[in-house]
């Protein structure tokens, strides 16, 4: 073979022929065979050579490197299609939930409602200080990595993969978008949302936005989630003055919340929280947030031991739902709920923080006043009446409107109707200085034309018809008294129904009932009729509070406020100004004041208010009402710098129905038992009022009229002017309308005194049968 075969063949990879022989058969087999082997041989040999090429030619670094690089640009595409797939979502529900957080006005924790306990706070109420405690414990590069932690998520996912559970590393914005954003599971899919979302916040939010995000979604044990509630749960403080200590303790929490909890930590536990808590102080050292020498002096903050959180128990329920019906309405009136369905739900949605301006101390003395004069003396066991009292008694203060202190029954979670705010009942004869009221404020004049003052002098018969109404009323006094000829401060110091229904009339029932509105009250649709001045238009303790405040601050009207202040984390909710505009002027209101000094001092409540041992020197005005049939009882009474109004109403136990409180406490009397206002009532006052108000108070009256000015002695009628119809009145049908000629009484020129305590038997007659400028006052007190 050539040169040129042979190279041909080498680049064939072939081997040149054996060369031919023309040897015999033997000769040529012993020949040949030595060649077959070695043909064998070279097979095997070529088919090594051909597996290790195809191999190499398989497993070229090229092909490592390409297919490395493909899987990373595939990984990439996959990553990027992710990334514009995957967009940053709401906040899941459980996540948004805060409970709703109810304050005294001294800003401590009245309660707390809702399922979540939590209250969201901007970054700013939370120390610079104890922020970074966060940071130097969770996550040191916080402020200057792009929201993810590529390392300890590539090892979460390989955790997950193989099955090993949870495993920390994440940073402050994924520890937040798990919360807030996703769900604690852990899955592939899940944690891939994770980082996708991270860095998408990471770029769209600030690094406060997050950091407060985080905070405020955590769970810190004790069933507190976010700082606030982790303040008030382990030192009972606000999160604003939360020391670096306390701070670097709940940062530590945040690893094991139950394991780390103080009170409930083993001493494994107590040793692995301390030395967490020692750990972020010490990061805080080398992020240069804290001095080695502050670090130095800080000694471990223990935490204080749980304490339970007050429920809807006792009075707590009763200023709640109260509370939150004030919100409810203002959130309507401003346009931010279309109806109370949607305020409610509002309400309900949690996040508020609802300061009262319910006083702690006389919270705590009104219920203590109740206890004492009244609820520790019922037994419903004993006497079936007992269980049928339902108190209720409402504290404003006159000069800003603030509810102070309310008692709404005796627990709300047995008794959910609020006695003090409740309208089924009549307030009775405490709607008198309403009618006098108005009777000043509109310079009313008698039938004879003469201008009602305080000295007017009416009949105070009892069933005497009323003179110029269209509808015949001839109410009843008390006990069906007569008083014959009285004056206007007399009969409300004596609380005559008689009276007061002539003296509406005279006014005009339109006008009285006008003023109760513009004093606070509800008339509803109820007619303007005369037998609305024995107080039978439906009035809570809270409103005839309102009422009585009214006169207290000189005419201005005060509308009672439960509520101080309002706040939201994405609302802002601005409460009515409690104090209105002039709705009565100032010497009538001044004048009412004056007046109901006499109830006080010379009339129903002498003996329970007057007399009372606890009582300072201060000035007291009120009045006292029983409604007909003993049905409620009240006293409204106020001194210069407090109005309280106390009702007690008779309400079947388990049906709600209204009944008699006569015989309540054993209580024996020359009315049968009845409970009178001037008793229980004006004694829980009293036991209330001389506890809380100042010593030696005394009014600012602007008026020359009223018991307040009057000389300290007790004036008499003169026989000669004494004018009542003749004969029995009945009370279908009204005497005849006196004319302009008939005998009117003339008082002496000395203020006539109040007549002695035991009224005439037989209504004395007037010439004629005219009827006085004075009437009557029926079944209250």
């Amino acid at each position: 073979m050539g040169r040129a075969e042979e190279r041909r063949a080498r680049q064939r990879g072939g081997h040149r022929a054996a060369p031919k022989t023309r040897r015999s058969s033997g000769a040529t087999a012993t020949a040949t065979a030595p060649p077959d082997t070695d043909a064998e041989s070279g097979k095997a040999g070529k088919a090594g050579k051909a597996g290790k090429s195809f191999m190499r030619r398989l497993f070229t670094w090229k092909k490592i490197l390409g297919t490395f690089l493909g899987f990373c640009l595939l990984g990439i595409g996959a990553f990027i299609v992710l990334y514009m797939m995957i967009s940053i979502p709401e906040g899941n529900a459980t996540a948004k939930l805060q409970s709703n957080v109810y304050k005294y006005s001294d800003g401590s924790i009245l309660t707390r409602r809702g399922q979540v306990n939590r209250e969201n706070v901007d970054l700013s109420q939370v120390p610079k200080a104890v922020q970074e405690t966060f940071v130097a414990a969770e996550n040191k590069t916080f402020y200057n990595d792009a929201g993810v932690d590529l390392k300890g998520t590539a090892r979460g996912l390989l955790n997950t993969l193989s099955g090993k559970g949870a495993q920390g590393g994440s940073t402050i914005t994924q520890q937040y978008v798990k919360n807030y954003y996703l769900t604690q599971d852990q899955t592939v899919t899940r944690k891939l949302k994770e980082l996708v979302i991270s860095l998408k916040l990471d770029r769209e939010k600030s690094k406060d936005y997050i950091l407060a995000g985080y905070i405020n979604t955590s769970y810190y044990g004790r069933g507190a989630y976010g700082i606030q509630a982790a303040a008030q749960a382990y030192y009972q403080v606000d999160a604003r003055k939360l020391s670096v200590q306390q701070g670097a303790y709940l940062a530590a929490l945040l690893q094991a919340p139950n394991q780390y909890d103080w009170a409930i930590a083993t001493d494994t536990g107590k040793q692995l929280v301390k030395a967490r808590w020692n750990y972020v102080l010490d990061n805080m050292v080398k992020q240069n947030w804290l001095s080695s020498a502050e670090r130095q002096k800080m000694t471990f903050p223990t935490p204080k031991p749980p304490k339970a959180e007050a429920g809807m128990e006792g009075q707590n329920g009763y200023l709640v739902t109260e509370a939150n019906a004030a919100l409810e309405k203002q959130l309507i009136s401003s346009g931010q709920a279309a109806n109370a369905k949607e305020a409610e739900a509002l309400v309900d949605a949690g996040g508020w923080t609802i300061t009262l301006n319910i006083d702690k101390k006389k919270q705590a003395q009104l219920e203590k006043s109740v206890k004492s004069q009244l609820t520790s003396k019922l037994n419903a066991k004993k006497r079936k009446v007992d269980g049928n009292v339902q108190p209720g008694a409402v504290s404003v203060n006159p000069k800003t409107g603030a509810v102070v202190a309310m008692y709404g029954g005796a627990d709300y979670t047995k008794h959910f109707t609020n006695n003090a705010t409740r309208t089924d009942y009549q307030p009775a004869s405490t709607f008198k200085p309403v009618i006098l009221a108005a009777a000043l404020a509109d310079q009313a004049k008698t039938q004879s034309g003469k201008t009602i003052t305080t000295d007017t002098l009416y009949d105070g018969t009892s069933k005497r018809p009323v003179v110029g109404s269209d509808i015949a009323f001839a109410p009843e006094n008390e006990d069906d008294q007569n008083y014959g000829k009285v004056t206007v401060q007399t009969a409300m110091n004596k609380s005559i129904n008689s009276v007061f229904a002539q003296l509406g009339v005279d006014v005009g029932m339109d006008k009285v009932m006008k003023t109760a509105e513009q004093l606070g009250m509800d008339p509803g649709d109820l007619k303007a009729v005369p037998a609305q001045t024995l107080g039978t238009m439906g009035a809570s303790p809270l409103e005839m509070a309102g009422v009585y405040a009214t006169f207290d601050n000189h005419g201005k009207k005060v509308t009672p406020a439960i509520i101080k202040s309002v706040s939201h984390n994405t609302r802002t909710v601005t409460m009515p100004n409690p104090i209105g505009a002039q709705v009565i002027p100032r010497e009538a209101a001044d004048t009412v004041s004056s007046v109901l000094t006499g109830v006080v001092d010379d009339g129903t409540a002498k003996v329970s208010v007057a007399e009372n041992s606890k009582r300072d020197g201060q000035q007291v005005a009120g009045k006292t009402g029983t409604s007909d049939y003993n049905l409620s009882a009240w006293f409204t009474g106020y001194t210069p710098d407090l109005v309280t109004s106390v009702g007690l109403f008779g309400e079947k136990k388990g049906s709600g129905a209204h009944v008699p409180l006569t015989g309540a406490t054993g209580l024996i009397t020359a009315g049968g038992g009845r409970i009178n206002g001037g008793g229980y009532p004006a004694q829980i006052w009293a036991a209330y009022m001389f506890g809380v108000t100042k010593a030696n108070s005394k009014f600012d009256l602007e008026t020359d009229q009223g018991a307040a000015v009057e000389p300290d002695f007790t004036p008499t009628p003169s026989a000669t002017v004494s004018a009542t119809p003749s004969g029995t009145p009945t009370t279908k049908s009204p005497s005849p309308t006196p004319t302009t000629e008939s005998p009117t009484p003339t008082p002496t020129p000395t203020p006539t005194p109040t007549p002695t305590p035991t009224p005439t038997t037989s209504p004395p007659t007037t010439p004629g049968g005219g009827i006085t400028d004075q009437p009557l006052d029926q079944f209250g007190q």
